[in-house]
């Protein structure tokens, strides 16, 4: 058995699988990386688990997917994928859960694509909320993101869900960040006034099998660098802190968010430990994955300069209402990650 089917099956081991039986479901951003491990675990679930398929719509833009699955290949007739914008995607029929993944995450394509960022995100997001008045929906998952705190006061971290952020409206990352923001606010609106089901998460520096050679997000960056033999380049002064969670963890909370949590609310989903230095990190990636070189390098002008000092959550309610509890130490994180990466070098060489 290779990484990802460990990791999916890892997954529906626990989760409430049973909820989807004979169920529909949309995904927006359907070929992203989390977009892609939702296609992955439904796929396995029709093939191993559910007595009756679950039927997946999934709606992709492409802009920062090159292929329908980052993970798997999907030959299940029950997952349909339109390609799409979903701003502007023509919904009709009847489903029972939806989750809106689309979303352009990696800092180097929201610089490139940053309209159609908040596009993606925001008229999106209104497009399925509005779909959802008239179809009552079982649940409704919003991603929203921990970049939604930008750089927190020191005594913040732990983050907590009540901390307002401290974000720029107007920075390099706002076409991000704001839409995150935004489309928490629609989702409590349309919550409050139309009574659909929708909830919101916040990941924090979620990895895993899936993310891009190019993506420019931390841990990919200097796993792929290392396997290739390259320096990795750490951004000067490298003293921010950031903590990192595994998919399973993740996919795990995000699951139990969809089918337990409270409508109207939103969830902090990250690992609560091992907060570390960017050049640890890098230092952790030397160790484990390839001895490279570590490069202390200016900030690039072209990169956002408005990066957050520390990021950690405080995940104390997804624990409590939810029980989530992330398991995945960060030292198999990256021995993980690397695996893969390891396989989808390969493949792309060959």
């Amino acid at each position: 058995m290779n990484i990802v089917q460990e990791d999916i099956k890892t997954i529906i081991k626990a989760i409430d699988w049973k909820r989807f039986d004979d169920k529909e479901v949309i995904i927006s951003g359907c070929s992203g990386f989390l977009g892609s491990w939702f296609m992955a675990v439904f796929a396995e679930l029709n093939k191993n688990y559910l007595d009756k398929p679950v039927k997946v719509w999934g709606i992709d833009s492409f802009i920062a997917a090159d292929k329908p699955n980052s993970i798997v290949g999907l030959s299940d007739n029950n997952l349909v994928l339109w390609k799409g914008d979903i701003a502007k995607f023509p919904l009709q029929g009847t489903v029972d859960f939806i989750i809106h993944a689309a979303g352009i995450a990696s800092p180097i394509f929201y610089r490139q694509f940053p309209i159609e960022t908040i596009e993606g995100m925001v008229l999106g997001l209104n497009n399925l909320l509005k779909f959802s008045i008239d179809n009552k929906v079982e649940s409704f998952l919003n991603f929203s993101s921990s970049e939604i705190y930008g750089n927190p006061h020191e005594d913040e971290v732990p983050i907590k869900e009540s901390y307002n952020g401290n974000v720029s409206c107007t920075g390099p990352r706002s076409c991000y960040d704001e839409s995150k923001r935004m489309g928490e606010a629609m989702c409590v609106a349309y919550h409050k006034i139309h009574k659909i089901s929708v909830k919101s998460v916040r990941p924090f520096n979620v990895s895993g099998a899936g993310m891009r050679i190019n993506d420019d997000r931390v841990v990919p960056k200097f796993i792929f660098l290392a396997l290739q033999g390259k320096p990795i380049t750490v951004h000067t002064p490298a003293t921010q802190t950031r903590t990192f969670t595994y998919i399973t963890d993740a996919m795990i909370g995000f699951f139990k968010v969809l089918l337990n949590g409270r409508d109207g609310d939103v969830y902090n989903i990250g690992r609560d430990k091992q907060e570390v230095t960017i050049l640890e990190l890098a230092n952790m990636v030397k160790k484990e994955v390839a001895d490279v070189e570590i490069q202390t390098v200016p900030v690039p002008q072209e990169y956002p300069q408005d990066q957050a000092n520390r990021r950690c959550p405080d995940i104390t309610k997804a624990k409590t209402d939810l029980g989530f509890d992330p398991l995945v130490d960060l030292e198999t994180i990256v021995k993980r990650t690397a695996i893969w990466a390891k396989e989808a070098l390969n493949e792309k060489a060959n």
